[in-house]
């Protein structure tokens, strides 16, 4: 008998960090190199990344790919370029071979990333699966975001976003982030523009019963998610 999907938020561990290049590449496709997560989760105090993990049991795990077995491997282009990457910043993930999306027991559908600094929580990257947008998912991440400064007392968030992304800047707009600025040229890959936002006051009285009844908008129309509440830094080895 087939068991039900379901979706679980919790933090990023260092083992999802493949398939979260995948949805980095997917939703990033100019960006290069790619962002050295392990060094994020390792290394970097002020950041806190949560993943939304698209849960199967029928299906079978994600295996990697033996390292005596890839040391016989030929060297050609795919190789030299991993090493490249590697040595330009990557974290040498990029070795671990992943099965078709249908067939994994858990698949990363998206995540986001928080600077927890001194005066602010900063959400420094947030991106969702291709096949899974339009699901609520970037919402939900944005909640959390939300829902993180205000288990640490940060009373303000902020963002950069396209100045072209419509349906993003909605969605900002929803949970009460406002313009308080431009960065001119701030995007490598066409040098577009991106807004500053803020989200100030995040722990007044007023915004919590806003956002509460935000939240409670989203669980009704996409659902439950399971909520992990465990947003620790990842340690280090």
């Amino acid at each position: 008998m087939r068991t039900a999907t379901r979706y679980m938020v919790r933090r990023m561990l260092i083992d999802d960090i493949p398939q979260v290049l995948e949805v980095e590449r997917e939703s990033f496709p100019a960006m290069w190199p790619p962002t050295a997560f392990k060094r994020e989760l390792q290394q970097n105090r002020m950041a806190h990344y949560t993943v939304i993990v698209e849960h199967d049991p029928s299906r079978r795990p994600i295996v990697e790919i033996n390292p005596e077995e890839e040391e016989q491997r030929p060297i050609g282009l795919s190789r030299i370029w991993g090493e490249l990457r590697q040595f330009l910043g990557s974290d040498g993930t990029s070795a671990i071979q992943l099965p078709p999306v249908d067939q994994r027991a858990e698949v990363i559908v998206g995540f986001i990333g928080v600077w927890m600094m001194p005066d602010e929580a900063h959400i420094v990257t947030v991106a969702v699966r291709d096949s899974h947008r339009r699901r609520g998912i970037g919402e939900l991440l944005v909640i959390t975001a939300i829902e993180m400064a205000q288990e640490r007392d940060q009373s303000i968030v902020t963002l950069e976003c396209r100045v072209t992304n419509e349906p993003a800047l909605a969605l900002y707009e929803k949970y009460g982030f406002e313009q308080v600025g431009l960065r001119p040229r701030y995007y490598s890959d066409n040098h577009e523009d991106a807004y500053v936002l803020t989200a100030g006051s995040v722990l007044t009285e007023g915004y919590r019963r806003d956002f509460e009844a935000l939240r409670a908008e989203h669980n009704r129309r996409y659902g439950d998610f399971e909520l992990i509440q465990e947003h620790a830094r990842q340690p280090g080895p």
